[in-house]
């Protein structure tokens, strides 16, 4: 059988556990995938002894030397060179289940979607990731908003090739965090779009060294790809409600993740209260209406981040209110008829917690199931 996917792998290092992501895909769904390895800044002959010999001859490695360190280039670099009809992007510390290609293809083909959003696990296949928290008893496409397929923040999944010609959907370059977000947000916009829930998982590596997402960053940097993405036409033309979504999960996740991993006063410089309060003032002036979907916890954070004299300890101890899952200021809305919003806590936190118990009784049973 001919394979109807190509599963682009970028990889810059022969430390890293390529052989593994490369043997995920030709031992557990050579059926319908073959890898594409792009080759970062590295010898081709070096990066090659990193793969099992007698995988060497069924994987193709292609060269993309641009001397700088991001995953953008190569990755677009693969996307261009795929000429399957359909393509998924990999980390080379990440690896597939057995049977995950076969199950998107099978949702893509009942649902007519033009992408799958693969179930997603963290180190092994039971430590299910919650994202897209997506309702629960609902089948076939999914709704940007009401799914909360914005919290995807990367493409991992099945990609029809012809649908990222038509939106012409690449990673951004010149970004040194979040060069998948715009790519991830308009594929769940504008794209048909599947999740598999349940699914042969996509589990991301935990045992890479050089790993730089939650290095701290100037906020302009780290949050860079922010501005382009709401000034853009396409964000422009959604609905109000959608656009609502987005800016929503780009403060709850990104401005309070960023906040997080800043907990002391070494942790900001320069300009980066500064900063932080133009952003978020920005991403309001986007979409007045996001701040319903808060708890009292978020908006009181919220408020912090967008008046830059509140200090750091201060903004310190809202993060960590804020995570105090389960309080009241963290399940109730400032105003009682938003309570039930998609994105408001009840039922985001209600969505999150039943994605990650099927996924984690779905991995159970198909462990369970596996020839030993």
């Amino acid at each position: 059988m001919t394979a109807q996917v190509t599963v682009v792998i970028a990889c810059h290092s022969a430390e890293r556990p390529l052989d593994r992501a490369v043997r995920s895909v030709l031992e557990g769904n050579e059926r319908h995938a073959h890898p594409l390895v792009v080759a970062h800044n590295i010898p081709l002959e070096e990066l090659s002894l990193s793969i099992a010999e007698d995988l060497r001859p069924r994987v193709q490695i292609l060269p993309h030397i641009d001397g700088i360190s991001s995953p953008t280039g190569p990755f677009n670099a693969g996307l261009d060179a795929v000429d399957t009809p359909w393509c998924a992007v990999m980390g080379s510390d990440d690896w597939l289940e057995p049977g995950a290609v076969e199950s998107w293809l099978r949702l893509a083909k009942r649902y007519k979607a033009e992408a799958v959003l693969t179930n997603l696990a963290l180190g092994s296949p039971t430590r299910t990731v919650p994202t897209p928290p997506a309702r629960v008893l609902h089948r076939g496409l999914r709704h940007e908003r009401t799914d909360r397929l914005v919290y995807r923040s990367a493409p991992l999944g099945l990609l029809s090739t012809a649908m990222l010609e038509r939106l012409g959907l690449r990673f951004i370059p010149g970004l040194s965090v979040g060069e998948d977000v715009a790519f991830a947000t308009r594929l769940a916009c504008e794209a048909r779009v599947a999740v598999d829930r349940t699914g042969p998982a996509y589990v991301i590596g935990e045992d890479a060294g050089d790993r730089v997402t939650y290095v701290v960053r100037p906020i302009r940097e780290q949050l860079a790809f922010v501005p382009p993405l709401i000034a853009s036409p396409w964000f422009n033309r959604l609905a109000p409600s959608t656009r609502a979504a987005i800016i929503v999960k780009f403060i709850r996740i990104h401005v309070f993740g960023t906040v997080h991993y800043r907990p002391g006063v070494e942790s900001w410089s320069g300009s980066d209260r500064e900063d932080l309060a133009s952003l978020c003032q920005r991403l309001l002036n986007a979409s007045p209406s996001a701040v319903r979907s808060f708890s009292r916890a978020e908006a009181s954070l919220l408020a912090a981040c967008l008046d830059p004299t509140v200090d750091a300890a201060s903004l310190a101890e809202l993060s960590r209110k804020r995570r105090h899952h389960g309080t009241p200021a963290t399940l109730v809305t400032s105003r009682v008829g938003d309570l039930f919003l998609p994105d408001a806590p009840p039922r985001f936190i209600a969505a999150s917690a039943a994605t990650k118990l099927t996924g984690t009784v779905a991995a159970a049973l198909r462990s369970y199931k596996r020839p030993s």
